[in-house]
């Protein structure tokens, strides 16, 4: 039987219900959305059930890093955070300006961290070998970039709004316009991902994915904002959109996914 829009909604709105019941009985507010979110499927399949392996650091502080991946071959260059700068050419679609500050659960700037970003294109296609969307791909945009935090914190990328796109989890399944991120800390191991959406985007109600963050404080945290000030006369369009690392109003990050 084919899965439809319908019977996810009906499974949205199940777990919010369940979800307000939880806290109204006096269970903890959850910032994070559970790792068995059944609307989304592929949570169901891919989050870990088994005990982590534990590591003793105190004999060979180095030892989880001995497999993991380096960050990469070169260092960052000054258009590595400009995506509509990475080719001859220049990309199709609305340039948008994304800006924001690195913050502990204190709201002190984390400085010095690399901070990574991929995603669609205006047709909401990615640059990938198994990307299946049967949308354009455009060849002066690759749709990745990186850079550093300064020491308030702040980062800024210059890009293209990314497009809405169909994802094939159940009949009709469409994933709002986001923009991945990475943020590293001082290993690998640190590493931290999660997701930047637009405001009044009218997928998010159909979304399992941003939907699995239950408490409508947390996931109002992954929606960036307008801003003017950041709008570049005659070029580009400004949001902000600031990652909190930890604490109560963390944001949410894709831990187990």
């Amino acid at each position: 039987m084919t899965l439809t829009q319908q019977d996810i909604d009906r499974e949205i709105a199940a777990e919010h219900v369940a979800y307000e019941k939880r806290v109204a009985d006096g269970a903890p507010v959850e910032h994070h959305p559970r790792r068995d979110y059944a609307p989304y499927r592929s949570s169901m399949l891919r989050h870990p059930k088994r005990t982590p392996v534990a590591i003793d650091l105190g004999k060979d502080p180095e030892a989880v890093e001995l497999h993991s991946p380096a960050f990469g071959e070169r260092d960052i260059t000054e258009i590595d955070n400009d995506l509509t700068r990475q080719h001859t050419g220049e990309p199709i679609g609305e340039r948008i300006t994304v800006s924001g500050r690195l913050l502990d659960r204190d709201g002190r700037p984390v400085r010095g961290q690399l901070i990574e970003i991929w995603q669609a294109n205006s047709a909401g296609r990615y640059a990938h070998q198994r990307e299946q969307h049967d949308a354009p791909l455009d060849p002066n945009f690759t749709g990745v970039g990186r850079t550093l935090s300064d020491d308030e914190g702040r980062y800024h990328f210059t890009t293209i709004q990314p497009g809405p796109y169909p994802w094939r989890q159940h009949l009709n399944a469409w994933r709002p316009a986001h923009i991945h991120f990475s943020v590293f800390g001082t290993a690998f191991t640190q590493r931290l991902v999660t997701q930047m959406y637009f405001p009044s985007d009218p997928l998010f109600p159909y979304d399992p994915i941003i939907q699995s963050v239950t408490d409508d404080a947390a996931r109002q945290r992954l929606i960036a904002t307008y801003d003017h000030s950041l709008s570049v006369p005659e070029f580009s369009m400004g949001y902000h959109w600031d990652i909190v690392l930890d604490g109560p109003r963390a944001t949410w990050m894709e831990e187990g996914r």
